[in-house]
This record gives C-alpha cells, sequence and structure tokens, in this order.
C-alpha cells in the first residue's frame, strides 16, 4: 500500500519576510545581541510581539503629533506640548534606529534597505530641524517638520497583515500587469474614438485629453470638465462607465484568489533553534528539524 507523502509546508508572507531580512542582514549568535535581534526582528516570542505592539502606538501616536500641530488653533494652545513629545518621539526612534544597526551582523545592508530609510527619515528632519535655523533657511523647515508623517511607514514592519496583503500582490503582479494593459489599449482606443467623434470643438481637443477623458470615465470618477455633447458620444460614454463596473471588480477577485491561497496555507514560524539557530519550524513543531534540540514554546496570537 502506497502512502502519498505530503506537500510541502508554505510559510506565511510575515514569517518569510522575517526569514529573509535574518539572512540578508545577518542574524548574530549569542550574546545581548541575538537577544536583542529575537525582541526587535522576530515577532514569535511573547517579548517580540510585546514591542512590536509598543512600537506601533508609538508610531501612531508620534503621527497624530504632526497632524495636529498643523492645525494652527491647536498649536497656539499646546504647541509647547507638541515639541516635548516630538523629541520624546525622536529620542526613541534614535534609539530604535541605533539598536537595530547594533544586533545585525551587517548593519549597512540595514541601512541602505527599505525600512532602514524609513527609520532614518522618522528621525532626520526633527534634527534638521534643530539644526538649521528658520531664519538662514535654504528650505522650509515646514517640510522638513512634515516628512515626520513618514514614519507611518514603519507600520509595514510590525503588522504582519501588510506582509500578507504584499504576498498577494506580488503572486498575482502579472495577471495585474495583463489587466492593466487591457485597460490601456482600451481607454486608448476609445479616447481616440472620442476625439473623432466629438472633435475639439465640444472639449476634445487632442488625443492626450480624450484619453484623458476615458481614464476618468472609466474608473467612474467623472469630474465632469469634459462631456460629451453629441448622441453618439453620450452612448460610447455610457458604454464605458457600465463597463468600468465590471473592470474594477477583475483586480479584486484576483488579489482575493492569491489571498485565500495564502490563507489556508500552513505557517511556518520564524521560531529559532537555540542550538543551530535554525529558523522556519512548524507552529506546532516541538523539536529542531535539524538538531533535534526541543524549542521555545510558539506564543500564538
Amino acid at each position: 500500500m502506497t502512502t502519498t507523502e505530503p506537500a510541502p509546508n508554505a510559510p506565511s508572507p510575515a514569517s518569510t519576510a522575517q526569514a529573509e531580512a535574518a539572512a540578508h542582514f545577518g542574524r548574530p549568535r549569542g550574546s545581548w545581541r541575538l537577544r536583542a535581534y529575537t525582541i526587535i526582528f522576530e515577532a514569535d516570542t511573547r517579548a517580540g510581539r510585546l514591542f512590536d505592539l509598543l512600537l506601533i502606538a508609538t508610531i501612531l501616536a508620534s503621527v497624530l503629533v504632526v497632524v495636529l500641530d498643523s492645525v494652527q488653533s491647536i498649536t497656539a494652545r499646546y504647541g509647547g506640548l507638541f515639541n516635548v513629545l516630538e523629541w520624546g518621539f525622536t529620542l526613541l526612534f534614535t534609539a530604535e534606529y541605533v539598536l537595530r544597526l547594533l544586533c545585525v551582523r551587517h548593519p549597512l545592508r540595514y541601512a541602505t534597505s527599505f525600512f532602514g530609510v524609513v527609520d532614518l527619515l522618522a528621525v532626520l528632519p526633527t534634527y534638521l530641524a534643530f539644526f538649521v535655523p528658520e531664519a538662514h533657511a535654504l528650505i522650509d523647515v515646514r517640510l522638513l517638520r512634515l516628512l515626520r508623517v513618514f514614519r507611518i511607514l514603519k507600520l509595514g514592519a510590525y503588522v504582519s497583515e501588510f506582509g500578507f496583503l504584499g504576498a498577494a500582490l506580488m503572486a498575482s503582479r502579472r495577471k495585474i500587469i495583463v489587466f492593466i494593459g487591457f485597460v490601456l489599449i482600451t481607454v486608448v482606443v476609445m479616447g481616440t474614438l472620442m476625439y473623432v467623434v466629438e472633435g475639439p470643438e465640444n472639449g476634445f481637443t487632442s488625443i492626450p485629453i480624450a484619453i484623458y477623458w476615458g481614464i476618468t470615465t472609466m474608473t467612474t470618477v467623472g469630474f465632469g470638465d469634459i462631456t460629451p455633447k453629441t448622441d453618439l458620444g453620450r452612448f460610447i460614454a455610457s458604454c464605458m462607465m457600465l463597463m468600468g463596473w465590471g473592470i474594477l471588480a477583475v483586480p479584486t477577485g484576483i488579489v482575493t484568489a492569491e489571498m485565500t491561497a495564502h490563507r489556508f496555507a500552513r505557517p511556518v514560524t520564524t521560531r529559532a533553534c537555540p542550538d543551530c539557530l535554525t529558523e522556519g519550524h512548524d507552529a506546532d513543531a516541538r523539536f529542531c528539524k535539524h538538531c533535534g534540540k526541543p524549542l521555545p514554546e510558539y506564543q500564538r496570537d
């Protein structure tokens, strides 16, 4: 009697991203750097998950301060408090950034990665605004203050659902590219047809203008700055509006199908073996699949 081998376990997007980060940035071996790395870059432990939650709350609070600071009536009353909070957030993010560089074996790789640049943007504007006097600034200091809103991009590193959605988009990218190509062909053809039917006297002064009208009509936005005046033009516009409803549903179905496929994949965690540092164990695994040593308990959400 033959038995069928089980299908290999498909890693979850979040664990895959963390495993790739460990390989690229360099996971340290032993000492306080390994403990710091486990807390900061991995979310499979209680301490790591608590660190992520606290950091998310800090990011949201700092962005809220930036938004409220742009309201003149609120700034007039709480401007001093906002300055104190801003420097507190800046010092916290600076300490986090420095600690990330210290606990990886290849700090330059992390500094030049996407989230490394985002981490730098989270702290750099406040320091630049401090060192560049407003009276002699060559750039508007308010722009530097508004750049702090980039901190919200840091959320992508700590919320696993961002990685889940990103993996679904990457898996369906070829289908989406083909779909976008079809939409571009459609708006170019219909825009050119409307240019012929309506003409410059009705606002369709060129084919690019007509294509712009086709895009706004296909997406059901309809700004109303250009509208067809002839009966044939209105008929074509009606067909494009009805077509737009169906077209908007296509990418949603593509991404949803990929998300469903990833959702039911068996989860693989980034739990590391304390002896050989191997990652990629199943959520219910009790022993290392390479050296057989006991694994730390998996902390579920």
